[in-house]
């Protein structure tokens, strides 16, 4: 039952996220609900498999936050820097040590 109530208050959070994400006015707004819908969507595997005794689900659980984290960390690269594959500045004064 305590599953059952934990599932519909992430749902509720979830059903949140995802208008925040239509919503934000700005990319970062966006992002930072996409995150977030990721994250609650693992709440809802990990919850759904302790309610129906499966453990695999936690193992799949931990691979969506490591795509969900590696995903976040590629489009803020994008971001700041406009494409993936970033080269480095040659013609900044370095110490090539």
């Amino acid at each position: 039952m305590m599953f059952a109530v934990a599932i519909i208050a992430v749902l509720i959070a979830l059903t949140l996220a995802v208008v925040r994400a239509l919503a934000g006015p700005t990319a970062f707004d966006r992002l930072l609900a996409a995150n977030n819908i990721g994250t609650s969507a693992i709440m809802l595997l990990a919850l759904f498999g302790f309610m129906t005794d499966r453990p695999e689900f936690l193992d799949i659980g931990i691979t969506y936050v490591l795509l969900n984290m590696i995903g976040t960390l590629a489009v803020l690269k994008f971001f700041r820097y406009g494409a993936l594959g970033h080269a480095q500045d040659l013609n900044r004064d370095s110490d090539p040590r």
